[in-house]
């Protein structure tokens, strides 16, 4: 009778288990598919996320479409490109080596490329790997437009940014870089006498099992390769073209979600490196003035509303990718687009924070407050470095704006705490033991606190009304840098700018020709040649940027 008595209380405790973990899975999938749905709509470019608990997949869907032209759905299987999430790989495979005696990342890069300029202070791999060399970013070099549909030979890639100047002494600052992983691509060559091709295939891909992950080559033919979109002017287009020796080591890897689940479970769980090997490459690492950066080794170490994240996204002409593992809670989520204009960023750190149940904020989760709770908290508010920010309410909406820069509308969640639309930071209002207004801006788990001053808001820039057919001629795409456009539309006698892989923004006319931002301090202007043919446009926005009309 006891024995029965036990069987039964065991048997409903365990339907009770099973109960509760069938409804938090139902519970979870709504969320992320309502979370998901407000941005990738069935006739889109399309998004694979892959959500996995302890190493199991709690959530795998697939969204929109992996071929627009062809009404082909996105499936869990398909391939991507995966931009910079590469980089982790390459800092693998150099821990590898290291592991096995080859290179130490306290080396030299001169010990491996003999013929590299050397500055005042030796670069050492370790800052390759952590973007602390002050090598300038071949990215960011203009004429790299004029190779980037080529095949180029790595050697030939490094001459093309070796001999350019250099931004600041190595491990003096944090600046990301992809030229220094083009240089761990060749050490990788050079010290394992395999191409860096064969070696992440062979002794990662291989050895892992990723079946469905590749060196990128876009003429190679990959049953389940998304295509990949741009977005201009609310058409899609065929992405720009890159030949995938340019951003090689940096960002030129393949893979699907399976497959990248694989891989992390590999790295928590020292399959290719040790423990202490893993540690490097995710805790962090220091500047030469002992301040700690975020950025280890092809990982960053952040927070995700309070736990713990390791994280990385990716970029390249098409694709947008975004990895985050939360160590704490063993959940790891991955996104994957096929469009360059849908950056998954924010949505993986979304879907990471419903999975571990600690939620973003969102706008509907803003109370409505009258004029007068508003009001309360008006004012000009100086933070560390004589920085200020003004608390301004219009109506019954309350905005908040660093000067030089656009405003930002804040929701109120209490009478004293507000959030940015992101669902973050938080903004919390207070009056300190002096009877002074404070603000406690928190992002990251990190305070930045503003005391009130005597200071007026900056005032509203005024509009002029431009004939229409002037703003006509503006229209058009207008490039600034390799990978890098600003194109012009007119919508409804009113002309936007949208930047490459960034969201549209109103331009307003300051005069005939110059424009100016409202979210952010800068100005375009529109410029003319002896014909009056606009020829191209200056930017100007922390230094004058040229762009050349091209369409």
């Amino acid at each position: 009778m006891h024995l029965s008595s036990l069987s039964k209380n065991l048997v409903l405790s365990l339907v009770s288990i099973l109960f509760t973990g069938l409804l938090f899975s139902q519970s979870l999938e709504s969320k992320i598919d309502a979370l998901i749905s407000k941005q990738f709509k069935s006739n889109t470019t399309g998004l694979s996320v892959l959500v996995a608990k302890d190493g199991q997949p709690i959530y795998q869907k697939a969204f929109g479409l992996a071929n627009v032209e062809e009404d082909k759905p996105m499936t869990t299987n398909h391939v991507f490109e995966i931009g910079s999430i590469t980089k982790q790989f390459t800092a693998v495979a150099i821990l590898m080596l290291e592991e096995r005696g080859k290179l130490k990342v306290t080396d030299t890069i001169t010990k491996y490329i003999p013929d590299y300029p050397m500055g005042s202070q030796p670069i050492t791999i370790h800052h390759l790997l952590n973007h602390t060399s002050g090598i300038k970013s071949y990215t960011s070099i203009p004429t790299l437009r004029h190779i980037i549909k080529n095949e180029t030979s790595t050697t030939d890639l490094i001459d093309f940014f070796k001999n350019q100047p250099t931004d600041f002494l190595p491990g003096e600052k944090y600046k990301y870089n992809n030229s220094g992983y083009i240089l761990l691509g060749y050490i990788i060559e050079v010290v394992s006498k395999q191409s860096y091709e064969d070696f992440i295939e062979k002794e990662i891909f291989e050895k892992l099992n990723m079946t469905s992950s590749y060196y990128g080559h876009r003429s190679e033919n990959i049953t389940l390769r998304a295509k990949a979109y741009k977005q201009r002017n609310g058409e899609y287009q065929d992405a720009d073209f890159i030949h995938m020796s340019i951003p090689y080591a940096a960002g030129a890897l393949m893979s699907t979600t399976s497959d990248m689940l694989i891989w992390n479970e590999a790295l928590i769980n020292n399959k290719l490196i040790s423990k202490s090997s893993y540690d490097k490459a995710t805790n962090g690492s220091y500047l030469n003035d002992g301040k700690h950066i975020g950025y280890g080794y092809g990982l960053q170490k952040k927070t995700l509303n309070g736990s713990p994240s390791i994280e990385h996204g990716g970029s390249i002409p098409g694709y947008k990718s975004m990895g985050v593992y939360l160590p704490e809670e063993n959940v790891y989520a991955i996104a994957l687009s096929n469009c360059g204009c849908k950056s998954p960023t924010l949505l993986t750190r979304k879907i990471a924070a419903i999975a571990i149940d600690k939620p973003f904020l969102e706008v509907e989760d803003a109370i409505s407050l009258n004029n007068e709770q508003l009001q309360k908290w008006t004012g000009a508010y100086e933070f560390d470095k004589k920085v200020v920010r003004h608390v301004i309410a219009e109506g019954n909406k309350i905005f908040i704006q660093k000067e030089g820069k656009g405003k930002m509308r804040i929701f109120p969640l209490t009478e004293n705490t507000f959030f940015y639309k992101a669902g973050f930071p938080k903004c919390e209002f207070s009056t300190n033991e002096k009877g002074e207004k404070t603000i406690n801006i928190i992002n990251e788990g990190k305070n930045n606190i503003g005391t009130e001053i005597d200071k007026a808001p900056p005032t509203e820039k005024k509009e002029v009304t431009v004939d229409t057919a002037i703003l006509k001629q503006y229209v058009g795409v207008y490039q600034l840098a390799p990978n890098f456009t600003i194109t012009i539309t007119l919508e409804d006698a009113k002309l936007f700018a949208q930047a490459t892989n960034q969201s549209k923004f109103r331009l307003f006319a300051k005069n005939k020709n110059t424009f100016f931002l409202k979210v952010v301090e800068a100005n375009v202007v529109f410029n003319s040649n002896e014909n009056n043919e606009v020829e191209s446009l200056t930017l100007n926005q922390n230094g004058a940027h040229l762009g050349k009309k091209i369409k």
